[in-house]
């Protein structure tokens, strides 16, 4: 592992590990040794997603302190994980956020579409596969 991603592949920094040693640090007291062995997971990667490192972070805090410190230092970066954002839709080429500018037309044709559920065409382990084989072929770890 060489990068770590934050946001997009143009903001790729040098991963640190006397600065990520020290992240952890604040929550419990985590051995280089321990954070080198978790590291290994990851060394074949160029470039690694910090969300990935925050999870391997946690883990280590949760293994050589608390869980109660992994869950601090998890919520203290989530912002790394992109869970807030706004639901968007797309019906019949129109990629939008909401739906308060359609027209009685466009409106009915939602109302009446079916909706299906993600869960029920693929299941959690071949999406979870299918991701990673993604991650893979981009030689990015990804924290499924």
């Amino acid at each position: 592992m060489r990068n770590i991603i934050y946001y997009d592949a143009n903001d790729a920094t040098k991963f640190d590990l006397e600065r990520f040693e020290k992240s952890l640090n604040k929550y419990a007291k985590v051995g280089k040794n321990d954070i080198e062995k978790a590291l290994k997971t990851v060394d074949n990667f160029d470039n690694l997603h910090v969300s990935r490192l925050i999870e391997l972070g946690t883990a280590l805090i949760e293994k050589c302190g608390s869980e109660e410190n992994a869950k601090k230092y998890f919520e203290d970066h989530d912002e790394y994980f992109g869970s807030k954002f706004e639901r968007l839709r797309r019906i019949t080429g129109y990629l939008v956020g909401t739906l308060e500018r359609w027209n009685d037309g466009k409106k009915a044709e939602e109302k009446a579409r079916v909706k299906h559920s993600v869960n029920s065409a693929i299941d959690d382990g071949a999406r979870a596969r299918l991701l990673e084989e993604q991650a893979l072929s981009h030689n990015v770890a990804y924290a499924g």
